[in-house]
């Protein structure tokens, strides 16, 4: 089967080739498609793939997700982590919040990465996603639960919130989903501790041992005094059992 994806930028064309061909194969590699075709001069991409059942079909489904996100500025091996079942690729695109006006991206894309880029870091931080700005858009690489907060993050300083309220509700947001993690941590280690109410036994503290005890001596009593060996086994005392015995 052949597959045409989106065309790369040409600006971007080297990088999702890579030195000698590295990055494409890499992608090729992780994707597990037979052929993986870039045109160096209009960046043009074809897909090959073999037979139904010799590749996985959800990372088919990705792979078009890793060229846009790398054509749009990501780093390749954070694309390529796309390919994972539990990573997700956003785009926000900033002329839904200020049009075709050069100027008013620079703007936005300025407030998104912050003063010496510690904004963005804040929020890759906050989110465990990665974040790449380029032109007009605005890709987010992550884990589903991270991924919809950071483009929340960055729909709102697009949109004209302070970095402090973004921030804030980001911490919010991360100390939220922590507590729900911790809760269900507890729920799960009670589920597992949980004692079997199964038997009369385990209702009086105790009971269960007299219980053995009584068991152990019934089968002592069974036992065929011409069998040395399990005479011998029935003689053994255990850790609860000990003889005392007087002079008369």
């Amino acid at each position: 089967m052949r597959q045409s994806l989106t065309r790369v930028p040409k600006d971007r064309i080297a990088v999702i080739i890579g030195a000698k061909g590295v990055t494409s194969k890499a992608i090729r590699n992780a994707a597990g498609c037979q052929k993986f075709i870039i045109d160096s001069t209009t960046g043009d991409i074809e897909v090959e793939w073999g037979e139904v059942g010799t590749y996985d079909p959800v990372k088919a489904m990705k792979l078009p997700d890793v060229v846009k996100a790398i054509g749009r500025g990501m780093a390749p091996e954070a694309a390529i982590r796309l390919l994972d079942d539990d990573h997700y690729f956003e785009l926000v695109d900033l002329r839904e919040y200020v049009g075709k006006r050069s100027n008013q991206q620079r703007r936005i894309r300025a407030r998104i990465i912050g003063r010496q880029g510690k904004i963005r870091m804040l929020i890759e931080q906050l989110t465990r996603t990665q974040i790449s700005i380029y032109n007009s858009t605005v890709v987010i690489v992550g884990e589903e639960s991270g991924l919809l907060s950071a483009r929340q993050a960055i729909e709102m300083l697009a949109g004209g919130s302070e970095h402090g309220s973004v921030i804030g509700f980001l911490e919010r947001d991360r100390k939220q989903a922590r507590l729900e993690s911790r809760s269900l941590e507890v729920y799960e280690e009670r589920e597992e501790a949980r004692p079997n109410l199964g038997g009369f036994e385990d209702l009086v503290p105790g009971l269960s041992d007299v219980s053995e005890r009584r068991n152990r001596r019934m089968r002592a009593a069974q036992v065929d005094p011409e069998d040395e060996e399990a005479v011998a086994n029935m003689m053994q005392l255990a850790e609860d059992e000990t003889i005392q015995w007087e002079e008369e």
